[in-house]
């Protein structure tokens, strides 16, 4: 398992490799022009990213899987927000027209103690497939090496158990490019504040690969592109409730460094914490950029608020994804070990397309409204 300091050197190096045939990667729009095109991250152990356009299942693979009648269930870290929702509704939307009965659907609240309860429920009722992103690499190990054993196919999203092989322990782990997006999120931040400034930092304190790689992506890329802008104050936050705990983090930040023009937060639940502490602290010239397209940070950039822009991930793409890994398993099929999805800018230019991109749906009324205020 990378640490977070050998990440960020490679990072950094990756950010210097790509940047020599890139354009000047002081110019923002040029730069997250070119994200759209590539994918950044590795795999959790290092692996190349195969698109998500490479999976696909012939109609004659696709009988044979309706053929078998499996049943899935579908463990998540937690549910209550946007992303794990469009998750979901991926999942089930391609699991239904594989013919596979979704047998439960759990959320751990960010527990692995009740992750781990919820894998021994589960798999009483013998599933053939679970689909899941644990929610700590050590903690819930051993619980997904009971699945495995027992003859259950695996498909992670964004994390691994600790000590898993692909092809051996699991099928695959999908997720978005989060190096990516993350280097979205530093030249949207760099954008809006004309490439100068004092900035802070929210990150995610837990040892969670994809939120690491945000966090590394994000402070590599104004590192190496932006010397005018500052890095001055980073906190950590550990959650469950990770809006009040990035709230007050940045109103750590903005007490401790009044200059601060800028904080970037690792999601857009922290996001919303970070813009409470703007608006009571009388910030209203704060700069915000995150990564996640949630419905509260989609209205702050249709009302041109505190949040100027986001990397987003593509979850509803990538549940579609999983569900066809799964019934690569299941008939036998070599699948990729690490797949990704490209990184997506967004501002509020583009908010509706984006919106459609990530979800399959039309944003909602409130953001439709926001817009046309």
């Amino acid at each position: 398992m990378f640490t977070r300091r050998n990440l960020l050197s490679s990072a950094a190096a990756l950010v210097l490799v790509l940047g020599a045939g890139m354009p000047a990667l002081a110019d923002p729009d040029s730069a997250l022009a070119k994200l759209q095109e590539t994918v950044l991250s590795k795999g959790p152990s290092g692996e190349d990213p195969a698109p998500a356009s490479a999976v696909s299942l012939t109609d004659e693979e696709l009988a044979k899987i309706k053929g078998m009648k499996a049943t899935a269930a579908i463990v998540m870290h937690y549910g209550g927000n946007d992303w794990s929702r469009a998750q979901i509704n991926g999942l089930q939307t391609q699991f239904a027209a594989m013919g596979i009965k979704v047998i439960a659907v759990t959320d751990a609240g960010f527990k692995p103690e009740k992750q781990v309860a919820d894998l021994e429920t589960i798999m009483a009722q013998k599933p053939n497939i679970i689909v899941s992103i644990p929610t700590d690499p050590t903690a819930t190990a051993a619980a997904y090496k009971a699945a495995a054993d027992a003859g259950t196919k695996l498909v992670f999203m964004d994390n691994v158990p600790a000590g898993f092989t692909a092809g051996k322990d699991y099928v695959s782990v999908v997720s978005a490019d989060n190096y990516g997006n993350g280097v979205a999120a530093a030249h949207l931040m760099a954008k809006a504040l004309n490439g100068e400034g004092e900035i802070g930092l929210v990150y995610h304190a837990a040892d969670f690969f994809v939120t690491r790689q945000r966090y590394d992506a994000f402070k590599a890329t104004i590192t190496s592109d932006y010397p005018d802008i500052k890095i001055v104050a980073e906190q950590g936050i550990g959650g469950p409730d990770f809006s009040g705990d990035a709230e007050k983090a940045a109103s750590a930040i903005l007490t401790s460094n009044p200059n601060v023009k800028g904080i970037w937060a690792v999601w857009d639940v922290p996001a919303e914490g970070v813009v409470s502490a703007a608006r009571n602290a009388g910030r209203d010239d704060l700069i915000i950029t995150t990564i996640d397209l949630g419905e509260n940070v989609a209205i702050s950039m249709a009302q041109d608020g505190f949040v100027k822009g986001l990397g987003a991930q593509r979850p509803y793409d990538a549940g579609v994804v999983e569900a066809k890994l799964a019934g690569y398993a299941l008939i036998g099929k070599q699948a990729p070990a690490f797949v990704a999805l490209p990184a997506l800018p967004v501002t509020k230019d583009n908010l509706l397309e984006a919106w459609k991109t990530v979800y399959s749906t039309e944003a909602t009324d409130n953001i439709k409204a926001s817009l046309e205020q």
